[in-house]
């Protein structure tokens, strides 16, 4: 397969998805480009730390690391997300990749007509005719990966979320692809401490990571919190706000689960 033009190489499993996104993306454009509405951008302070971080909670239904994460059903999306909401949660990330993930632009929809949060749209962005379908989808914010993009074009689409009206995420995954992220001039930026390429996770190299983050941008621990004694290990470093995905995917009621991480 042809990568699209700007999209990195890294290799491993996530250039395998990088391949695979780009033929979709090409299947898209051959349809005219959804119709949205430019709204006001999120203000990034609703992800700034209170006592602890905030939590963006991630419906996310299977991953390739982990496999089948919580069982499928009609509404079980935005019954979650719901329960994220009324749990705590500050925003909702919903999964927009199907193979491997479960998810889908339909589904980052009804979740985001269903909360107030804001809703990021989880995917592998990286083309302007998705950034135009997170927005049709209602999406507030959008993540965007250091190593999936070429520079010049995630600065390109960290300014086309913008015009769109959204606020841009910035991914990175070791220091100095934060450095990368932090030149893009995000407000909202973040560290994965899984390495996608070998999906192991390293919490130190993430708060060290976390630390370059200047105190007037937001910064977002990501991946590899699991319960309260993780969130609470996270709060001792710089980090604003955690995305959490398994963790609470897995509890029996992720409402419950979130609001106990929450006392």
């Amino acid at each position: 397969m042809t990568l699209l033009p700007g999209v990195a190489r890294p290799g491993g499993v996530l250039g395998d998805i990088l391949e695979r996104k780009s033929a979709e993306v090409r299947r898209r454009m051959r349809h005219p480009a959804p119709a949205f509405d430019v709204g006001p951008l999120v203000d990034p302070e609703v992800l700034r730390r209170a006592a602890l971080p905030r939590v963006i909670a991630e419906v996310k239904f299977a991953s390739p690391s982990a496999g089948a994460i919580r069982p499928w059903a009609p509404g079980a999306a935005i019954g979650i997300a719901r329960g994220y909401e009324a749990g705590g949660a500050a925003a909702v990330s919903v999964l927009a990749d199907f193979p491997g993930f479960g998810g889908s632009p339909l589904r980052v929809r009804r979740v985001a007509r269903a909360v107030s949060v804001p809703v990021l749209f989880k995917e592998f962005v990286l083309h302007e005719r998705q950034v135009a379908l997170a927005a049709a989808c209602g999406a507030r914010l959008v993540l965007l990966l250091v190593r999936a993009l070429e520079r010049a074009r995630l600065e390109e689409l960290v300014a086309c979320c913008t015009e769109r009206g959204l606020r841009p995420v910035v991914e990175a995954a070791d220091l100095a692809e934060m450095d990368v992220a932090l030149a893009t001039g995000a407000a909202i930026v973040g560290i994965n401490a899984r390495d996608l390429r070998t999906f192991q996770v390293d919490p130190t190299l993430a708060q060290r990571a976390l630390e370059r983050v200047p105190a007037e941008r937001v910064a977002v621990y990501m991946s590899g919190v699991r319960s309260r004694e993780d969130l609470r290990r996270v709060a001792d470093g710089r980090a604003d706000a955690v995305l959490v995905g398994e963790g609470l995917m897995r509890a029996r009621d992720p409402q419950e689960a979130l609001a106990a991480w929450l006392r």
